[in-house]
């Protein structure tokens, strides 16, 4: 990364977390949402266009659809090297940013319309990719992921991701104010299958951010969907139907809205193509209108918020996962600095309400067990899925056994997507015990 894009990066952390100092000087912000609004947050959402340069490269298929015959090492392309340089947007990409605070606590969201996320991205943010396969390439520092499905890092590339970021934090944060945080929650549309003949998460959730007298601040929904129904022989840039379904219901609620994929590792849309797409978008922000319409008040309780480092088995690519079951499984390819050697958790609960962003793409199994766990401490509680971090796919040691394009995709073993969905779920504990002063 270059230093200005460092530059830019520490601004984002500066802004995002807040110190004692940082705390004690929000507190007339805080003071004022207590008085007059009782049980209060303070709140501000921001949304900016996430513009990058013409001619990035698309990120998300690693096929030959997307891929230059040659390498570009005659420079002909200034920001593409192992794919076709992109064309002019399908439709606008944005990231989206919530900030909530109390208690002492800051929380800051970033939603960006990416395939994925890096760490160098987050740090003490929360930044959530929607999973497009049409949104740009060229930012991500792995090498390997790189070839594989996004192109190498270009600096102009990451410094526009990184400014837009920062843009939308800072917009956020200085349109702070009183706000209550309701949550919905309603039926997903059948629009999604599953990749491994599992079951599906059957819900769409949604926080519902608004001023004291009702006017909307924000609304943050989650639900599991892969962005692939633009094929790899799109070349425009697109947030895919996640970003069509956030731009439907910006229109209609008239306040950012955050899309945060959910348990995503296994689900696949059940309809591909572009008429396709538009119907499916109508359909999901219809049932995420029905959610925050309904929304009713978390439970009375602190903000918490705990970040914590996991440490990951060294990474290799099963080539029994990948290429067929009569392979030995002990035949194996060592993957050693290509991917990360640990990962962050970060949880958030706000009285009776919590989430937790998992790295990578956590498949349905995962998400209904942390899911269904948290229910014994909180009213509801939804997974982030493709945050903060990616480590590929996560999935259950049962159906790492079985030779899918899934399991090819998950790095760390067999025992890792069962690892970390418990310690999900025991900081989920913790952070209800911390919630309730305990």
């Amino acid at each position: 990364m270059s230093a200005r894009a460092r530059r830019a990066l520490a601004a984002s952390v500066a802004l995002a977390a807040l110190a004692a100092a940082g705390a004690a000087a929000a507190a007339p912000g805080l003071a004022a949402a207590q008085g007059a609004c009782p049980g209060c947050v303070v709140a501000g959402a921001g949304k900016v266009p996430l513009t990058v340069p013409e001619g990035t490269p698309l990120a998300g298929y690693g096929g030959f659809h997307r891929r230059l015959v040659v390498p570009d090492v005659l420079d002909r392309y200034p920001h593409a090297f192992w794919f076709k340089p992109g064309r002019a947007e399908r439709d606008p990409l944005a990231a989206r940013a919530l900030v909530l605070e109390r208690d002492g606590t800051r929380v800051v969201w970033v939603t960006v319309d990416l395939v994925a996320v890096d760490r160098a991205f987050t740090e003490t943010l929360i930044v959530s990719a929607s999973h497009t396969h049409s949104g740009p390439g060229a930012f991500v520092e792995s090498a390997l992921m790189g070839f594989v499905a996004a192109d190498r890092e270009d600096a102009a590339v990451r410094e526009a991701l990184v400014a837009a970021v920062v843009e939308a934090v800072r917009r956020a944060d200085g349109g702070r104010g009183p706000a209550r945080v309701a949550l919905g929650v309603a039926a997903a549309p059948p629009v999604v299958r599953s990749r491994l003949g599992g079951p599906l998460d059957p819900e769409v959730a949604v926080l519902a951010v608004r001023r004291a007298d009702g006017a909307p601040v924000a609304l943050v929904w989650n639900f599991a969907i892969h962005g692939t129904m633009l094929g790899a022989r799109n070349l425009r840039l697109s947030g895919d139907v996640m970003g069509a379904a956030s731009e439907a219901l910006e229109h209609a609620v008239h306040a950012p809205a955050l899309f945060v994929n959910g348990a995503v590792g296994d689900v696949s849309p059940a309809r591909h193509g572009s008429r396709a797409l538009g119907e499916v978008a109508s359909a999901l922000a219809d049932a995420v209108r029905v959610a925050w319409e309904r929304a009713t008040p978390v439970g009375a309780g602190r903000l918490v918020a705990r970040v914590v480092r996991v440490d990951l088995p060294a990474p290799r690519l099963s080539l029994r996962n990948c290429l067929g079951g009569w392979l030995p499984a002990a035949l194996t390819v060592p993957l050693d600095g290509a991917l990360p050697s640990e990962t962050t958790l970060t949880a958030v609960a706000l009285g009776d309400t919590a989430w937790v962003a998992l790295p990578g793409e956590p498949a349905t199994a995962l998400g209904l067990r942390i899911k269904a766990e948290a229910r014994r401490s909180f009213r509801h509680a939804f997974v982030a899925g493709v945050s903060n971090d990616y480590v590929g796919y996560l999935v259950t040691a049962t159906d790492y056994g079985r030779p899918t394009y899934v399991t090819c995709s998950s790095f760390y073993g067999a025992d890792t997507g069962d690892r970390l969905a418990e310690r999900a779920s025991a900081l989920l504990r913790e952070l209800h015990a911390a919630g309730r002063g305990r």
